[in-house]
């Protein structure tokens, strides 16, 4: 079955033809925002310089976070944010698109940062670097020229929560708590890929894996198809939403999907399992429920 034509929307989501057909728009900037977990045993630094999408930067997930906190890549100080998107030259008034090297993975979370940050003209390159290349659509070694721009950041405290918030959510029951991890990870069936965590999830949260909102060649399905999945893993689409995963990064896969099916009040709890499964005070559940 052939998955539908993306419906552009330079706020989420855009195709591989409608970045093709704006690369050389004076106002475009483009990230290569490629991450992976050591298991992949793949270097992103390595592959953005052996080839890239011409003009893309590349954004360190590890770098740009707040080196403060001992969890891995939590969402950086607004004051990091702003100079390190000065020093790639992408500031107020600028379309950003963000892809990476797996197909529709990590690229989510640097739209979920933008948005926390308060900007919205940002969008995932559907499909990213795999499909760019696959249809024959170019690339280079060559580094992007770069001049410093200024960036007007609005933090939006509405986009994230904190362990104590999603611990009163998993108490009281009035959220959708959604869990992007591979489905023996949520039941606790699987190690975590990271040392000294618990097995299991959220009480109360339910488990939609990030790869089942992706078609075959990378993209995201069809809002209508999205919206599906999500309700027959009983996830009450009437109530707020809080994505969680291992470490914030394919949650923003499920937030990314649940803006492109028109729910706005959704965030994403940043320490995800890195930090739940790492406190025994902290209760968890086991099994698909």
């Amino acid at each position: 079955m052939t998955p539908v034509q993306t419906e552009d929307d330079p706020k989420t989501l855009v195709s591989t033809a409608w970045l093709s057909a704006h690369l050389k728009d004076p106002d475009l900037r483009i990230f290569d925002a490629s991450w992976y977990l050591p298991d992949m045993n793949r270097d992103a630094k390595a592959e953005y310089a052996a080839g890239h999408i011409p003009g893309a930067r590349f954004f360190d997930i590890d770098e740009i976070s707040d080196h403060r906190s001992e969890l891995p890549h939590m969402a950086p100080p607004v004051e990091k944010f702003m100079s390190r998107m000065r020093a790639m030259g992408v500031g107020d008034g600028h379309q950003v698109v963000v892809y990476d090297g797996a197909g529709l993975f990590s690229a989510a979370r640097v739209w979920w940062l933008f948005r926390l940050m308060g900007q919205r003209n940002i969008a995932v390159l559907d499909g990213g670097l795999p499909k760019w290349t696959s249809e024959g659509h170019p690339v280079t070694t060559d580094a992007p020229v770069i001049r410093d721009r200024h960036m007007t950041v609005k933090f939006d405290g509405k986009r994230t929560r904190d362990v104590t918030d999603v611990a009163r959510a998993a108490k009281l029951g009035d959220h959708s708590i959604i869990d992007a991890r591979p489905p023996a990870r949520f039941r606790g069936e699987a190690p975590e890929p990271r040392e000294g965590l618990r097995a299991g999830h959220i009480p109360g949260s339910r488990n939609v894996f990030f790869k089942d909102l992706l078609n075959e060649d990378g993209t995201m399905k069809a809002p209508n198809t999205l919206r599906t999945i999500f309700k027959d893993a009983g996830v009450d689409l009437q109530k707020p939403a809080i994505t969680t995963c291992g470490s914030g990064v394919s949650a923003a896969v499920l937030s990314l999907a649940l803006e492109r099916i028109g729910k706005t009040d959704h965030a994403l709890y940043d320490g995800s399992w890195s930090e739940w499964g790492m406190y025994a005070d902290l209760p968890i559940a086991t099994g698909a429920n």
